[in-house]
């Protein structure tokens, strides 16, 4: 009888310049779920690519049910029985839940009325209340997550890899999510859980194993170890608090905006009479289920797509301006996607310093690039900001996330912003970077700055927060104190639970 599902063995991979792995040893029970932790850059990501056949290692052994495979490809790690869910989903928006699932595996069941039975018989197996002919773009969060697990359900899959599964999940679909992961459990699917969130490894893992700079550190027992432990293991420093001090909040309203509305290409209102106010030396958090019109939020206020209603900047009327000159007023934007929209991924970390500033006379003058400016700055930020990168001259694409998102968070506080939007600042990154960005957003407070805060994870928002107002279908449906709120109230607010006139 075969002992383990997946036994990796002495698995190492380099990159130029780089050891992504080295000496990596996991060995996987079946009928488990397995946690895998560790900090950004601890090669997590490089090691389920090669378990998956993105990639081939350049030494060690992987063994599947008992069998010693080499893939070539994800077609091959499919075929033994291995399906990945990514951290961003890989569904078309356009299409219905059934053509997202048929999607490259029409030589299942056909297009037809077996591949709609096969999805139906699933989705009922495992209580993944799926109907075939909605569109996806439709679907909440929490229903794209149970369709990508079920499309790899699909097509055979019995060992399943999770990338941060719950990154976008309030409380309530958590527990859900994990009710449907001990079903899969119980039916025989070995599940391998990558995630940052500790709280909810204890919660749902069965073994763990924690990975740093690259190699596998230890298999702590779920069932003694402590969160605080278990970040030592991961980053050999103590768990970070998101918890802020006294109130920094002043009198003077730094951000106002009244009416903000906003109609999409279809026609639909995406944001609602939007009115809110943030102070000076204020976080005003928004929570809300992805989807709910936080994206459209803020660009509405950075006037990246168009939207009617009031803005005012300090004392200045910005509603008729462009981005860039709100920009250079004094707003600074963490994105909440930082490949997409925060950093040029093949240019080196100096040319990413110019990115969205070149109204500032350090990355520009007289119209041409300031290279020096550019060069001299990056440095300073990369020191200022713990951005762990071999130099300024590195392509973005090299660094962990924590660290491409260290970089963006310095460069966003160094044009001395009066308002600082902050989109997801710390998502997928691990607790080392975590804590460093919050403490710049606490000293940034401090001095005065007033922070916009979007996050799907509630504890950040409920420590860092001064105020936190709930956004649902577009609209301000409720206001909470976050000395006194739980995530399972806010859970319940974004959900609609307590939804207000």
């Amino acid at each position: 009888m075969t002992t383990s599902a997946v036994e990796l063995v002495g698995i190492g991979k380099r990159f130029p310049g780089v050891i992504a792995n080295h000496d990596v040893n996991l060995t996987i029970a079946p009928s488990t779920v397995h946690a895998l932790v560790g900090e950004n850059g601890a090669g997590k990501s490089t090691l389920m690519k090669i378990l998956y056949g993105v990639q081939k290692p350049d030494s060690g052994t992987i063994t599947v049910n008992g069998e010693v495979v080499e893939f070539s490809s994800p077609s091959d790690a499919i075929a033994h029985g291995i399906g990945m869910v990514f951290q961003h989903f890989q569904l078309a928006d356009n299409f219905t839940v059934l053509e997202n699932i048929v999607l490259g595996a029409e030589k299942l069941h056909g297009t037809g009325a077996a591949a709609r039975q096969a999805v139906f018989e699933i989705s009922e197996q495992f209580g993944f209340d799926l109907d075939p002919d909605v569109l996806v773009e439709t679907l909440g969060v929490a229903a794209r997550q149970r369709l990508e697990i079920l499309k790899v359900l699909y097509r055979g899959a019995r060992i399943i890899i999770l990338d941060e599964p719950t990154a976008v999940l309030v409380p309530q679909e958590v527990e859900a999510l994990f009710a449907n992961l001990e079903g899969l459990k119980a039916e025989g699917h070995t599940i391998l859980f990558i995630s940052h969130k500790l709280d909810e490894v204890l919660a749902i893992a069965d073994a763990i194993t924690v990975m740093r700079r690259g190699t596998t550190v230890g298999d702590p027992d779920p069932s003694s170890v402590t969160k605080r432990q278990l970040a030592e293991l991961m980053v050999g420093s103590e768990l970070p608090s998101p918890e802020t001090e006294e109130s920094t909040v002043t009198d003077v309203v730094q951000l106002s905006v009244r009416d903000l509305t906003m109609v999409d290409d279809f026609g639909r209102t995406v944001l609602d009479g939007i009115d809110l106010e943030i102070h000076r030396g204020e976080v005003l958090g928004i929570a809300g289920v992805e989807g709910n019109g936080q994206r459209e939020l803020v660009e509405g206020i950075l006037a990246m797509r168009p939207a009617t209603g009031e803005a005012r900047l300090g004392d200045v009327d910005i509603a008729g301006w462009a981005t860039r000159r709100r920009r250079a007023a004094g707003i600074g934007y963490i994105p909440e996607d930082r490949h997409r929209h925060g950093l040029l991924l093949d240019s080196p970390l100096w040319e990413n310093r110019i990115l969205g500033h070149t109204y500032e006379d350090i990355t520009v003058k007289r119209g041409w690039l300031n290279r020096a400016g550019a060069r001299r700055d990056s440095e300073r930020i990369v020191s200022e900001y713990d951005v762990r990168t071999p130099g300024i001259d590195t392509m973005a694409r090299a660094l962990s996330g924590g660290n491409q998102q260290k970089f963006i968070v310095g460069r966003e506080l160094s044009g001395k912003p009066s308002l600082l939007i902050a989109s997801h600042p710390t998502r997928g990154v691990d607790v080392g970077a975590q804590a460093a960005i919050w403490d710049q957003i606490k000293d940034a407070r401090r001095a005065g700055l007033a922070v916009l805060l979007i996050s799907a994870d509630l504890d950040e928002l409920i420590g860092l927060s001064d105020r936190i107002q709930v956004i649902l279908r577009g609209r301000l449906v409720g206001g909470f104190d976050p000395r006194t709120v739980t995530p399972q109230d806010l859970g319940e607010a974004m959900t609609g639970g307590q939804e207000e006139a």
